[in-house]
């Protein structure tokens, strides 16, 4: 006789609380200083044959996944952005750019290493629901294997999102965050349907500005300082206000997150170098015609 028949009821399973995660590109972020002085103090032949080197290396690097910002403040001068295939192609973007003389220039300021991820809250909960209906033990060798054929489809169905491009847009937000784990709030600690639900309201946000912001998230347990890093990127840099403001509203962020610094910039095309190094504002994208002149329209 079942329990069911015995009037006793069946003791429930908690589902297990890590969400399953795909990643993708290996990231990283370097941000530089500028030594203005000791570059003003070359020849115009030194720093023709510098400026020479290095836009030929950036033009390259442009095409194997990297861009270059001019930053607004004084946390730094230069951002360079790198996304690239595997971990072992981050490194040689790395040291492909320190190989050039124009580095010789660059003070290191900040950097950030990070995979590209997406969280999969809503397809976890509905699987780990299925498997224990299905009375499968969780961590079980079946319970295993059919988790990875459900992540093998994923895997293919997302692969453009894991493996992105650098948007063409003209600004970059980039900032890193945690979950908050303290004492009275834990995000780690919440029944992972509670969190499921968090995240989807959160994530309604940050699709009502679809086409005018691109977000590309990037994992960072055991690479960095911080748990995330977070991308923005938009063609008129008051949207990034509008957009991390209304989130504040948010239960994730309001009450479960922490934030590190904001670094923005704007897009410098490697044709553009020597421009910037005059002391001027790049007009142009990689990929794109010339900035048109005024401001650009409002979202």
């Amino acid at each position: 006789m079942s329990t069911s028949e015995q009037g006793i009821s069946a003791p429930s399973i908690d589902l297990p609380a890590v969400p399953l995660t795909l990643e993708g590109s290996a990231v990283l972020h370097q941000m530089f200083r500028f030594r203005w002085s000791q570059w003003r103090s070359k020849s115009p032949e030194d720093r023709g044959r510098i400026l020479a080197e290095a836009q030929a290396a950036l033009g390259e690097m442009e095409t194997g996944g990297s861009a270059l910002f001019s930053m607004f403040g004084h946390k730094a001068d230069l951002l360079f952005v790198h996304f690239r295939e595997d971990f072992e192609a981050l490194n040689q973007a790395q040291l492909a750019l320190n190989q050039l003389e124009l580095l010789e220039y660059l003070e290191p300021a900040v950097s950030y290493v990070s995979v590209v991820e997406l969280g999969l809250y809503e397809s976890t909960v509905k699987l780990y629901r299925g498997l224990v209906s299905q009375g499968v033990e969780p961590n079980s060798s079946e319970w295993n294997e059919v988790i990875e054929e459900a992540m093998n489809r994923q895997r293919e169905a997302m692969h453009v999102r894991l493996f992105p491009e650098i948007p063409e847009r003209r600004y970059i937000c980039f900032y890193p965050m945690d979950r908050k784990r303290g004492e009275q709030k834990n995000w780690y600690t919440l029944p992972i349907e509670e969190r499921q639900r968090q995240m989807d309201l959160h994530g309604k946000i940050g699709r009502r500005y679809a086409g005018r912001v691109q977000q590309i998230i990037s994992g960072s347990i055991g690479f960095d300082d911080w748990e995330w890093g977070v991308d923005l990127f938009a063609d008129e840099p008051v949207v990034f206000k509008r957009l991390i403001y209304e989130m504040r509203f948010d239960e994730v962020s309001g009450v479960f997150s922490n934030f590190g610094a904001f670094y923005i910039g704007l897009r410098c095309a490697a044709s553009e170098l020597p421009t910037l190094l005059e002391g001027k504002t790049p007009k142009a994208l990689p990929k794109t015609r010339p900035i048109p002149s005024g401001r650009p329209p409002r979202p």
